[in-house]
């Protein structure tokens, strides 16, 4: 197991009817932004029932959120809290509303220009270089990312997409209510699932160091996902599928299972180019490029997937290359089993595309990936015509 830090300071409130919590751990003397998406929050009255719950703190609205947050509409919610002396910000909605509000929060008192915050990558901004941050909670209304629970967000900017990073981004609190998530859309729910599942892989699926503790968590979480996943889509008020899927997805992402282990984020990198260029939902692209990394790169990960048969799908007859090609046939067919199609073509994307991915990931430095760094353009050229 590698050395490892582990820091993480979110305060998560779980459960039925938990959204008066927010009087408690909200300053009472706040000037609160509410910060949330394409609408469905207020039409459903969430909005409402939050400033209700505010009560008599001075409260500032900040709709339009996208699914993919652009950079230039968070710098409008920036003039927002400096105009009006924001002093705590509350996001309510999925991981986009959140990862913006974690970069209004970095922008909102940052003296140059709010781009500089996303050149860093996965590298942590440093404290000295934003200083002053001003402080947010959330009420998650979609299970996915696990931003309610971690300090990186990812934004939108010309047409690329850049991780954000700091210790000073982390929720204050986040209120998990599995109720709040029933009314949302099938594919939604499906896109969470295979996001989850992806985040447990990308720090699963590298190579073995003996991290006993995190190995079982992350398999405990794929397990819970493939058990609970299609139930969670045909019965959206099934309250223990969806308390089990809004958990394992903050769970996959909040550091536990990434500490100490090497990590493999390429199904990202390339799933965010897919979603940049081309306009697929972000837990798509994850479920096209998964299978297609796992069969190009399966001699560098044959220990972990072998591992990954036998201990999450309970593969235990026949030959090493019969469990882990079974293993990554299960995996896809998981995938499609949830609505997701997962090859390029079905989304309209042919092979005279991949040239244009493979340019986009070369223009975003995106040329020695993986968990060994050896995953050269030409490789991710491979993995794009397998997924074809």
């Amino acid at each position: 197991m590698f050395n490892f830090d582990f820091y993480n300071p979110t305060r998560i409130v779980f459960g039925k009817d938990r959204l008066d919590n927010i009087d408690k751990y909200v300053p009472t003397d706040a000037t609160v932004l509410i910060t949330f998406g394409g609408g469905s929050a207020k039409k459903s009255g969430l909005i409402d029932k939050v400033k209700t719950i505010l009560g008599n703190r001075k409260v500032y609205e900040f709709g339009g959120i996208e699914a993919n947050p652009h950079y230039e509409t968070l710098v409008k919610a920036v003039e927002i809290v400096r105009s009006k002396n924001i002093d705590f910000m509350l996001a309510v909605g999925g991981g986009s509303v959140i990862d913006g509000t974690k970069f209004i929060s970095l922008a909102s008192h940052y003296n140059g220009d709010s781009r500089d915050l996303l050149k860093y990558g996965f590298t942590r901004i440093p404290f000295n270089i934003v200083g002053k941050v001003v402080p947010f909670g959330t009420v998650l209304t979609l299970p996915a990312t696990g931003s309610e629970m971690n300090n990186g967000a990812v934004i939108s900017y010309e047409h690329g997409k850049f991780a954000v990073m700091c210790e000073l981004a982390f929720p204050k609190f986040s209120i998990l209510d599995p109720t709040i998530t029933f009314t949302l859309p099938k594919i939604q729910v499906a896109n969470g699932v295979i996001d989850a599942f992806v985040h447990t892989m990308e720090q699963y699926m590298t190579f073995p160091v003996d991290a006993k503790v995190q190995d079982r968590i992350a398999e405990g979480i794929l397990q819970t996902l493939i058990e609970i996943g299609k139930t969670t889509i045909s019965e959206p008020k099934n309250y223990d599928a969806r308390a089990n899927l809004v958990w394992s997805a903050t769970m996959a992402l909040n550091g536990i299972i990434g500490t100490g282990v090497p990590q493999d984020w390429t199904t990202h990198m390339i799933g965010h180019e897919l979603t940049a260029l081309f306009g697929i939902d972000h837990g798509q692209s994850l479920a096209i490029v998964l299978p297609a990394l796992l069969e190009v790169r399966l001699e560098k990960k044959r220990a972990k997937l072998l591992q990954y048969a036998e201990r999450v799908w309970h593969i235990n007859k026949g030959s090493e290359d019969e469990k882990v090609d079974l293993a990554i046939h299960k995996t896809r067919e998981f995938f499609e089993s949830l609505g997701v199609k997962t090859h390029l073509s079905m989304y309209g994307v042919n092979a005279d595309k991949i040239p244009v991915v493979i340019e986009q990931l070369k223009v975003h430095g995106m040329t020695a990936l993986s968990e060994t760094q050896d995953l050269t353009l030409d490789i991710s050229q491979k993995i794009l015509e397998q997924a074809l």
